[in-house]
């Protein structure tokens, strides 16, 4: 069965006539998923092609991941999906509220045939490297979000420079790839200063900050304000057993440690927003609605989702620091 076709008398470029015949192969039901595609060399020496001709048009079609090549074997039919026209590469750190509001914005960015395929890495370094070496060469575009994981750049330089975006924090070794990104240091330091006249009224302020989870500018932002105003401050880096003080506010930097302050306040008969307050990272419908409502200090998770759709839709290259708000609610 014949599967390329090439007319030698057409304009179109002979690498873009073996994507179309391809793609009207899998059309027409020549070709379905899982068959094997003619090699390389026997569509090379049957047209009097060059092999990096018959080679760009298969690296088009991987790509869009209609096809998928198999190491000694060859090249198969992966999707009958001809629609899609890129593919998008996506690793996470973990799947929370505020990261499927900005995975959602993302999408909306994008245009219809456009695929994306979302892993993460649950801040483990080990599946990190392992996810983008298992997907090299498979996508347009690869969207990178290191977290608070040392040495990433290692792997990430395994992938094509200009193909690559990172999402939510930088530093000095990702500061030639274009990003969109969290200023946490400022962003903190700022949304305290907002909040500055309630937090006033408490002695004391705590930082719940784990150095494994979270970014060490949410610690410097909040030193360089406790130091500013003379407040009275600690960090607590171990929290399991925490015992609440009257007349503090805690800042707690993620849900499921918002969830053992809000137990402990209820279980000490404290009173929210009166004789101790809270103040979480990171915005989201939970903390609106649990005890009356959260005052929070957040950048905009769909913005950035927005922002990196478009650098992608038009393949732009910037560094864009995303905005932060603060929301104040009743535990202040």
């Amino acid at each position: 069965m014949r599967i390329i076709h090439i007319n030698e008398r057409s304009k179109v470029p002979k690498y873009k006539q073996i994507v179309s015949s391809v793609e009207a192969a899998i059309i027409t039901g020549k070709l379905k998923k899982g068959d094997r595609l003619p090699s390389l060399n026997a569509i090379r020496m049957r047209h009097e092609l060059s092999r990096d001709t018959v080679l760009v048009a298969f690296n088009e079609l991987k790509n869009r991941g209609i096809i998928r090549s198999v190491v000694g074997k060859g090249y198969y039919v992966n999707s009958e999906d001809i629609a899609v026209t890129h593919k998008v590469f996506v690793l996470f750190d973990e799947l929370n509220s505020f990261k499927e509001d900005l995975y959602n914005a993302f999408l909306s960015g994008l245009s219809e045939n456009v695929q994306v395929d979302v892993f993460f890495h649950h801040l483990n370094k080990k599946t990190f490297e392992k996810t983008i070496q298992d997907n090299i060469g498979e996508y347009n575009y690869y969207v990178i979000m290191p977290a608070n994981l040392q040495q990433t750049s290692a792997s990430i330089k395994l992938l094509p420079e200009e193909k690559v975006y990172i999402l939510d924090q930088v530093n000095d070794e990702l500061a030639h790839y274009p990003a969109v990104f969290q200023n946490f240091k400022k962003d903190i330091f700022e949304g305290l200063e907002k909040l500055e006249s309630h937090i006033d009224k408490y002695n004391e302020i705590y930082l719940l900050f784990s150095s494994e989870k979270q970014p060490i500018g949410l610690k410097l932002g909040f030193q360089e304000f406790c130091l500013k105003h003379k407040k009275k401050h600690t960090i607590l880096n171990e929290w399991k057993n925490l015992e609440l003080k009257k007349n503090a506010v805690y800042i707690v930097l993620d849900d499921r440690s918002l969830l053992t302050v809000v137990k402990k306040i209820n279980e000490q008969d404290l009173q929210l927003g009166k004789n101790i307050g809270v103040i979480c990272y990171n915005d989201s419908l939970l903390k609106e609605i649990v005890e009356g409502g959260i005052t929070t200090i957040s950048t905009d998770f769909h913005l950035m989702g927005k922002e990196l759709a478009k650098m992608i839709q038009t393949k732009q290259k910037q560094r864009i620091e995303n905005i932060s708000k603060v929301s104040i609610r009743n535990s202040i």
